[in-house]
């Protein structure tokens, strides 16, 4: 998995500033991810503040990776089933962002997580939540 450290294998994430920098196992089935983030102007709409799409890129990014490194073996994520975000303050051009994801409960087939994106100051920037189908190995 450290192969996805850095744009998380998809260049959309590293075009818009963002930045996937550890991962981990829970020990309990479940996994996160964080990564920093500094908003691009491509990310942005004409006045400087991220659009809402943008976030839900990094959110479900942040949601899959965590799912990854919390499964074994060759079991990943397949796809996302549903997904959710809330955007609670503008972000801008150039600040400085965490985004961090987390598994809250791994199943046999389905695996449900939740991210966030926080500022320097640790405030709420937006927020998801997401159903990932898993593929198992036999």
């Amino acid at each position: 998995m450290d192969r996805w450290l850095g744009d998380g294998g998809m260049a959309v994430i590293g075009a818009v500033g963002g930045r996937f920098e550890e991962y981990g196992a829970d020990g309990e089935g479940g996994g996160w991810a964080a990564a920093a983030w500094e908003p691009t102007g491509l990310a942005c709409n004409p006045h400087g503040i991220v659009q809402a799409g943008v976030h839900s890129v990094l959110l479900d990014a942040a949601m899959n990776f965590a799912v990854n490194a919390g499964l074994d073996g060759r079991d990943r994520s397949q796809a996302t089933l549903e997904m959710k975000t809330e955007t609670m303050r503008a972000a801008r051009v150039g600040e400085k962002l965490g985004v961090r994801g987390e598994v809250v409960r791994m199943g046999r087939q389905v695996a449900y997580v939740e991210a966030t994106v926080r500022d320097a100051d640790g405030r709420l920037v937006s927020r998801s939540t997401g159903t990932f189908l898993l593929h198992r190995e036999e």
